[in-house]
């Protein structure tokens, strides 16, 4: 799995009252409705800066608080190609492979907002397209690349009729 996109930087501690507030998340739960809020108290003008396949890229702990799965679901839906980030708070971690969005461990320091990344999974290696630099990343176990290749756990379930690993 490669991943090309833009780079949109954040800083440590990113919860999920950040990444989608409870003011919209309350209201509906229309994943493409709630998409275009995505990290709006952060960055308010976040959703037309993305393009398809971008990356969120942060420090520590990101995807701290609630363990509602609106939050990496409102991040898929926006097209972010995958979150990149030094920790992420563990509930956070898994709702996000189960809903099929990749997130991706490493030391985010040379990586800077509006740069140019491809990311192989497979390989464990970003590709700082803009600055020409090879970051390691923390491997993800085959089953979880399985999961994410179908989509999510959900659809992996569906595609075998089982837990296929």
């Amino acid at each position: 799995m490669i991943l090309r996109g833009k780079c949109h930087k954040f800083g440590n501690d990113v919860n999920t009252d950040y990444i989608i507030s409870g003011k919209y998340k309350f209201k509906t739960l229309d994943m493409n409705e709630l998409a275009k809020h995505v990290m709006e108290d952060l960055d308010p003008d976040f959703y037309n800066k993305i393009t398809p396949g971008d990356f969120i890229v942060a420090g520590s702990n990101f995807g701290c608080g609630s363990s509602r799965e609106q939050a990496p679901l409102a991040i898929k839906y926006a097209k972010i190609g995958a979150v990149i980030a030094k920790s992420f708070a563990r509930i956070f971690y898994r709702n996000a492979i189960n809903t099929g969005l990749p997130v991706i461990e490493c030391d985010t320091d040379k990586i800077n907002a509006g740069d140019e990344l491809e990311v192989d999974l497979s390989k464990g290696i970003i590709r700082n397209l803009t600055t020409g630099e090879d970051i390691p990343i923390k491997p993800l176990p085959e089953v979880m690349i399985k999961i994410l290749n179908d989509g999510g756990l959900i659809e992996h379930f569906k595609k075998y009729g089982t837990f296929n690993f």
